[in-house]
Order: structure tokens, then sequence, then C-alpha cells
């Protein structure tokens, strides 16, 4: 093996070791993101029935954009979304 032949095995096994460690970052996120998706999913199911049982109209459904909320914002998110609630319903009951 010469010179030039050793040296392009080395970037080769560089550039693969790069890409493994990328990759494992990016499943890593990726996992990360879909756990707290649905632990935010879950989270939305009981604070709505707690408060529906408090006699507290202020649920919020369980769709995409809010999915996508929790799982990017995590308990932050959560947090936003009811905010966001309570301050819809301030308002229109101020008007």
């Amino acid at each position: 093996m010469d010179v030039g032949t050793g040296a392009i095995f080395i970037v080769i096994v560089c550039i693969l070791i790069l890409l493994m460690g990328a990759f494992k970052a990016k499943m890593e996120w990726i996992i990360n993101f879909i756990l707290r998706g649905v632990a935010g999913t879950v989270g939305i199911y009981f604070i709505n029935m707690f408060l529906h049982n408090q006699s507290i109209n202020a649920e919020i459904g369980i769709n995409t954009i809010n999915v996508l909320t929790s799982g990017f914002l995590g308990i932050p998110g959560l947090i936003l979304l009811y905010g966001i609630r309570f301050y819809d319903l301030l308002t229109v009951t101020a008007i």
C-alpha cells in the first residue's frame, strides 16, 4: 500500500466515523422529540381531565400542532399552550 492509498483510506474511515456520530446524535434527538411528544400528549389528556373535573372550561385539544409544540418545547410547551388558552378565555369574556 503506497502513501496516497493509505491517506485516502484514513480519510474514508474518518468520514465514516463522523457520519456514524452524526447519525447517532440525530437519532437521539428524534427519539427525545418523540418521547416528549408522547409525554406531552399524555399530560394534555390528564390536565384536561383535571380541568373538566374542576368544571373549568379551559381544555385544549389533542391535535398535531399541540403534540408538536409539546414535543419541541416539552413541559414549557404545555405551560405555553394552557397559558394561551387561559389568555383566550380572559379576552373573550372581557369583551
